[in-house]
């Protein structure tokens, strides 16, 4: 593999110079040492962190499909509010590239802890908000522009929050165990989905006029308190080693004025890769996920809560899977795990939905689990793949921007495929399972080229305890 400032495949992206080993014992230069009980430490408080974060984004999703088209955009038809409240849910994923770009910027030049503090109170008081806006009825057009103003906040928060998480998790490990500490970042987005789900089946339970009253308000005021919790636990965090490292090495020389700027000028084909690498595991989730909630309980007439409860089998596949390919990266690498799975989604694709179009819940049960089972093979590496491609000093911006500019093209593809679907004479999945297939293959291509085209880092952590 090349070096973090090697010409590589897109030029040069030159990293600062380290300094010597201090003690001059002929040690790697810039090379630090972290516990292997700290590496893990924060490992599962960028986890913890992240999960809840998810929670609060995902929050919106399972709304657009459920309550938001007829409690926001009442004055539109059936197909017109869905696809209304599926633009607003788009504008989330619009607004995070603004926030990987903001946050990117704070978070390799101010550091990568106090950038994640930030992110997290912004998202978990949009959400909390949002359980508090008045609704159409009450108070009209302004409701649906609130809502879509707080999405829009949460999206510029959760823009800066993973590639944030993803960084200072792997920057806390040595190269070899990347993988899997970067597949328990990962795991923040089903255990979200699990949590975000898990609230609205409780709150399903209740009569369908006390849902739409005041019950599914209950998930996002939930919001406040769990702010709490993540905020004190991403206190307890220190600051990467790598930074800090970086930091002293580059103290007394000019440091460049934005990052961003650099990562577009120099690395804009790693970037191109990263964005194709994260396509699926963004995309082809919402697909999975938000269209296929909102496809069976509209277009099939299947009931609401066992399509929510399908959500959360599927959430818990979806742990076993990170777990899984988290350590397989290791032993194969993360671009050719990233590789295939979304040849395998690809693949997958038309039989799932073909189940799904049966109506029968254990089917569609068994599609969403395998569905987003076979697309997280791709995502649970996505990170540690991302976190390669950019050497230390641009990496905050550089996995932030590539992820949540794939977040910005695949956002809108629940709207894209309900579209779609209005135009034909009899509603169908085949939107859904050309949209999932082509972008499956756009990952896969991006998986193979990001596997050869990794970098290491000129300044290494090793771990007490695991030699």
């Amino acid at each position: 593999m090349a070096t973090a400032d090697s010409p590589g495949p897109a030029g040069p992206i030159t990293a600062p110079a380290h300094v010597p080993d201090p003690d001059g014992a002929g040690g790697s230069a810039g090379a630090v040492e972290v516990s292997a009980k700290d590496v893990s430490r924060i490992a599962r408080a960028a986890f913890v962190g992240t999960a809840l974060e998810w929670y609060d984004y995902f929050l919106f999703g399972t709304a657009a499909a459920l309550v938001f088209n007829h409690l926001f955009f009442t004055d539109l038809n059936a197909l017109a509010a869905t696809m209304a409240s599926f633009a607003t849910f788009g504008v989330g994923f619009v607004a995070r590239p603004i926030g990987a770009f903001l946050f990117g910027l704070l978070g390799d030049r101010v550091g990568r802890r106090p950038t994640l503090i930030i992110s997290i109170v912004a998202i978990g008081t949009a959400t909390g908000v949002i359980g508090l806006l008045p609704t159409f009825g009450d108070i009209g057009i302004a409701a649906p522009v609130l809502l879509a103003l707080l999405r829009l906040l949460q999206g510029v928060a959760v823009g800066g929050e993973w590639g944030g998480a993803t960084t200072i998790a792997i920057e806390h490990a040595p190269p070899e165990k990347r993988g899997r500490y970067a597949a328990m970042v990962q795991l923040g987005s089903p255990v979200g989905t699990l949590l975000s789900s898990a609230a609205f089946t409780l709150v399903l339970l209740l009569p369908s006029d006390s849902v739409d009253a005041w019950g599914w308000r209950l998930p996002f005021l939930a919001a406040f308190p769990l702010l709490g919790v993540a905020l004190l636990i991403r206190l307890q965090v220190e600051e990467s080693p790598v930074f800090a490292q970086l930091m002293e090495d580059m103290e007394g020389e000019d440091q460049p004025k934005t990052s961003a700027f650099e990562v577009f000028r120099s690395g804009w084909r790693q970037l191109c890769v990263a964005v194709c690498v994260a396509l699926l595991g963004v995309g082809g989730f919402y697909v999975m996920n938000t269209f296929v909630v909102s496809y069976a309980t509209g277009t099939l007439g299947v009931e609401r809560q066992p399509v929510v409860n399908a959500t959360l089998v599927a959430a818990v596949v979806q742990i076993v899977v990170v777990l899984i390919f988290g350590r397989v990266a290791e032993k194969f690498g993360p671009g050719t795990v990233v590789a295939f799975g979304g040849v395998v989604t690809a693949v997958a694709a038309w039989p799932l939905f073909m189940l799904i179009d049966t109506g029968s819940i254990l089917a569609i049960t068994v599609a969403i689990s395998l569905g987003i089972g076979v697309l997280t093979i791709s995502y649970s590496v996505t990170g540690a793949l991302l976190s390669e491609l950019f050497p230390a000093h641009l990496r905050y911006t550089g996995v932030s921007l590539g992820y949540n500019l794939a977040g910005a093209i695949t956002g809108f593809l629940p709207f894209i495929a309900t579209a779609l679907m209005g135009l034909q004479d009899e509603p169908s999945s085949t939107p859904a399972i050309v949209i999932l297939a082509v972008v499956s293959l756009i990952t896969a291509a991006g998986g193979f080229i990001g596997e050869r085209w990794r970098v290491t880092d000129d300044l290494v952590v090793t771990s007490r305890g695991e030699h």
